[in-house]
């Protein structure tokens, strides 16, 4: 009788509330989650029904939860929490086991009905439950997972912890003979200044020289730089060639006067994710030398960009950011950290960079200074005669007239043609998080790039604001010349930490090369929101891999595609103008594993030659596939070379 209890105790199933295991680890895209409240700390509710436990989140959210194999059911409520109050808020909750997709809901919106979940999870090691947004931006995509349980047998499930990731190494630092680094075509408008420094690494001195340079352009020898005008459209073929003690080598680069500027996607480094309001001239300035005294510059790193905080604030009695936000002309007016906006970016200039400013086509930007609204066209001539090269449009404040896709398209239609009547080129960044698939027609409307979700710097969503997102709604086919799309930038380094005080990346070392690896096969933007002041030599050599930059940089210009998905293993490939491929082989699991590409996925017959781009090195011939062993979270990248 005591057997048989003891053999009837050991399957006796308990339950545990979702809301009791650790939500700490919970990556969102706003917000944290709560224990039995609404991420706005509300009563949970989902269209006027209430719930007394449950978890409260906001999309993309990310809550992994180790089963050991022991559960048997998952159970829960799901919906948008009430207090989310518009009916832009809709998400999709996502289950996943090992993996595998094995529930999904529909489109939930505000003032739905709770859908109700029952899933065996009989055998299931790993269960991760997502809300991901609907493709109109995380705005007000509060998810709540209400009534939410585990039942299971034996030991309890428990949240999954990351582990702590040494930092590590892959590069070998540049060769001390010359290479020339960055894209094979750099594009410019008739009769607009030209500035571009050739990116050159090697031993210095080196001797510079430059043949065919269209009439109006000169080069400075010493330090690379490229500047003047050309007045006639056409394409310039140059032959540059850089000598030092250690060699020469010479390269063919294309200067493309046309209609196309930004070739290929723009590369520097952003204010707000390590400054945020504190942003002044000489952090500016500082930015600048940085970029030129880390070697930066010489791997293909050109902008530094003023986020929000440069204006006055409207009504504000603050002696720094307070006083009249605009002149009697109109004219914008900087705050007093910002004492004289031309010389600053003459001094940007002066290194051989360009300048980007940022500025909101409401009435204020996010954090409530000046926006542009009913001012559009007098900002864009004051950016212009400031000379400034780029712009970011944060959509914030503005409230659209227009219903649907024309409302989303109006303010950035009506910047990027202002933008285009100003007599110097300026790279239109429209900043408004996905709303309307921006993706089919940011280009139509003027911008260069534009953000495909929300702010990566909220919570860690890069799976699915990249993967999963870029992934299901093929965003390859929308990435072209002068067309990028932008899932945020890239944050690595110090980042701004509670207080004031930094903090560093929320990546770990595997994550943070899997962002690099995947921002460059899907040929995004490459901004840097880290402290560029202060960067590590591990932030440094991750940022400064000239092989891994080339397949951004490409010309071609053709975004990756996922070409395979096991599991948790994906493979992403692009092809380059050389006639080869590059390859991402990525591991979103939570063990090492083994990832294969096959060589039917990328289109070829034949045995293929296999390069390591992360250690640059040659990896062999291979026939049929590669596979290589990546780590958690991380990626091996490779670029296949023949085999058609």
């Amino acid at each position: 009788m005591n057997l048989l209890c003891i053999a009837l105790a050991s399957t006796q199933l308990s339950s545990v509330s979702l809301s009791d295991l650790n939500l700490a680890p919970i990556h969102q895209g706003w917000g944290h989650a709560m224990k039995n409240r609404s991420v706005t700390d509300t009563v949970l509710s989902i269209n006027g029904r209430k719930f007394d436990k449950g978890v409260g989140t906001h999309a993309i959210s990310t809550f992994r939860i180790r089963l050991f194999g022991k559960a048997t059911q998952f159970h829960a409520l799901v919906g948008i929490d009430d207090n989310a109050k518009v009916n832009r808020a809709s998400a999709y909750f996502h289950i996943i086991g090992d993996g595998k997709e094995i529930w999904k809901s529909p489109l939930m919106g505000w003032k739905r009905d709770a859908v109700e979940v029952n899933v065996s999870l009989k055998g299931i090691k790993t269960l991760n439950l997502t809300v991901d947004d609907a493709g109109d931006g995380i705005d007000y995509d509060h998810g709540d997972w209400a009534d939410a349980s585990i039942q299971f047998s034996g030991r309890a499930p428990e949240t999954l912890v990351p582990p702590i990731e040494k930092e590590y190494i892959l590069t070998p630092p540049p060769s001390p003979k010359p290479k020339i680094n960055g894209p094979s075509r750099v594009g410019v408008r008739p009769g607009h200044p030209f500035l571009y420094t050739l990116p050159i690494t090697g031993l210095r001195p080196m001797k510079l020289v430059v043949h065919g340079l269209p009439s109006g352009l000169n080069l400075n020898p010493s330090s690379g730089l490229i500047t003047g005008r050309v007045s006639k459209a056409g394409t310039y073929p140059i032959v540059v060639t850089a000598k030092n003690q250690k060699g020469t080598i010479k390269r063919t680069i294309q200067i493309v006067c046309g209609d196309e500027i930004a070739l290929t996607p723009q590369m520097g480094w952003n204010s707000w994710y390590i400054w945020l309001g504190q942003v002044n001239d000489s952090i500016m300035r500082q930015a600048a030398d940085a970029m030129v005294r880390n070697g930066m510059i010489q791997h293909g790193w050109q902008y530094v960009n003023i986020d929000d905080c440069w204006a006055r604030v409207p009504g504000s009695n603050d002696r720094q950011i307070g006083g009249p936000t605009r002149d009697a002309e109109g004219r914008i007016i900087p705050s007093s950290k910002f004492p004289n906006m031309k010389g600053l970016t003459d001094y940007i200039h002066s290194k051989g960079l360009k300048a980007g400013i940022y500025t909101s086509p409401g009435p204020t930007t996010c954090a409530g200074f000046e926006g542009a609204l009913g001012h559009e066209a007098i900002d864009a001539k004051t950016f212009a005669d400031w000379g400034y090269d780029l712009l970011k449009y944060d959509w914030c404040s503005y409230q659209a007239t227009e219903k649907g896709d024309e409302g989303l398209k109006k303010p950035y239609r009506l910047m990027g043609s202002l933008l285009r009547q100003q007599n110097r080129d300026m790279v239109l960044n429209l900043c408004q998080y996905g709303m309307g698939q921006v993706w089919k027609w940011g280009k139509s409307v003027g911008g260069h790039s534009w953000r495909t979700a929300g702010d990566l710097g909220a919570g860690y969503t890069m799976y699915q604001d990249g993967f999963d997102l870029y992934g299901r709604s093929h965003l390859e086919k929308y990435a072209g010349v002068g067309a990028f799309n932008d899932p945020d930038y890239i944050l690595v380094g110090n980042l701004a930490g509670p207080g004031g005080k930094p903090k560093k990346s929320p990546f770990t070392p595997n994550e943070q090369y899997s962002q690099m690896s995947f921002w460059c096969l899907v040929a995004a933007p490459l901004i840097l929101g880290g402290d560029i002041a202060t960067l590590d030599p591990f932030t440094l050599n991750l940022l400064t891999n000239d092989e891994v930059i080339s397949v951004d940089q490409d010309s071609l210009v053709k975004a990756a595609s996922r070409v395979a998905k096991v599991g948790e293993s994906e493979v992403w490939a692009r092809p380059l103008e050389d006639g080869s491929q590059a390859v991402g082989l990525f591991n979103m699991g939570e063990e090492e594993a083994t990832v294969q590409v096959n060589w039917k996925d990328l289109g070829l017959k034949h045995s293929a030659m296999v390069r390591d781009l992360w250690r640059q090195r040659n990896l062999g011939k291979f026939h049929g596939s590669f596979s290589a062993k990546v780590p958690r979270h991380g990626v091996v990248m490779v670029k296949v070379i023949g085999g058609r």
